[in-house]
């Protein structure tokens, strides 16, 4: 258990960095550098590859969390990514940073602490049965393309809405793909992993997530959908590491009742942190101070 928190909260960790460098080399990029060159501008940067390289741990770092742990604890660890981002910023830096989102940041900690001390999840198999995969992919599948439909049309709040819900979905389903392959790939090799089909499976939903989350960051505004990516991304991890890996949470009709409100407190944490943080990432250079921020949050 402890080491998988280690490695889920160092995942959460390189998640973070991943997403303030690379988005710190895009917005300092000159701004007549477009296509072509706005990409060589960017291989140049360390920074940028740096964010490119925190990407790749992170994503390592989440797969040994999983192959050690359970999905309903590893997943929603990951939501501390936002806490990490709001540290790099204020201290890396240098954004001022209002005293809300510093008191969400608590919320969210204890909130997850609770959580995962109350709900004690267990268990766990680390092959699921096939039937087991065929309904979750047809519902969870369903699912995401119902609410790809629902965004093609409609107001720009409600289409970033739809296409998070969609794009946390299949961020979800490639969690419990990656968790198969790196059970996968510890029984059978590299060449074993290639006659499997989660590894195809794996990258499919990666990309689905992707542009999902992309189409969704497009079409509407960060604050509507970044705390729907962040708290249905676990949610729907925690359902699915019931539906496939036969993971179990205590048995107390309390203690299940304490897990439920702290998982809510969790996610209103998530959402007062994503409107009270700095509106806009206008970053300054490593050692810099910025000024305090103007507006009010995202």
């Amino acid at each position: 258990m402890i080491l998988t928190v280690v490695y889920a909260v160092a995942a959460a960790l390189s998640n973070g960095v991943n997403v303030l460098t690379q988005h710190w080399a895009s917005v300092t990029a000159p701004k007549q550098a477009k296509g072509w060159q706005l990409v060589g501008y960017l291989f140049r940067q360390p920074v940028w590859l740096l964010g490119w390289i925190a990407a790749v741990a992170g994503f390592l770092f989440q797969a040994l969390a999983l192959h050690e742990g359970q999905l309903s604890v590893v997943q929603p660890i990951l939501v501390t990514e936002l806490v990490f981002v709001l540290a790099l910023r204020r201290i890396w830096i240098g954004q001022a940073v209002a005293a809300t989102a510093w008191a969400a940041v608590v919320v969210v900690c204890v909130a997850l602490a609770v959580f995962l001390s109350v709900a004690e999840p267990t268990g766990g198999s680390p092959s699921p049965a096939a039937a087991d995969w065929a309904s979750s992919l047809v519902v969870f599948g369903g699912v995401i393309v119902a609410f790809i439909a629902m965004g093609l049309r409609g107001s720009a709040v409600r289409r970033a809405a739809v296409f998070a819900v969609a794009a946390a979905l299949a961020w979800a389903l490639m969690a419990t793909f990656l968790k198969t392959v790196t059970g996968t790939l510890a029984g059978s090799g590299a060449a074993g992993l290639l006659a499997h089909w989660p590894i195809y499976a794996l990258a499919a939903a990666a990309i689905a997530g992707t542009l999902l989350e992309q189409s969704a960051l497009h079409v509407g505004p960060l604050s509507v959908s970044q705390p729907l990516l962040v708290i249905i991304n676990p949610l729907g991890s925690i359902i699915l590491s019931v539906w496939l890996f036969d993971e179990r949470f205590t048995n107390s009709p309390p203690r299940i009742a304490i897990a439920s409100l702290a998982f809510a407190v969790l996610s209103a944490g998530v959402v007062v942190l994503s409107r009270a943080a700095p509106q806009d990432l206008t970053l300054s250079p490593p050692g810099a101070r910025a000024g305090p921020q103007t507006s009010p949050g995202r």
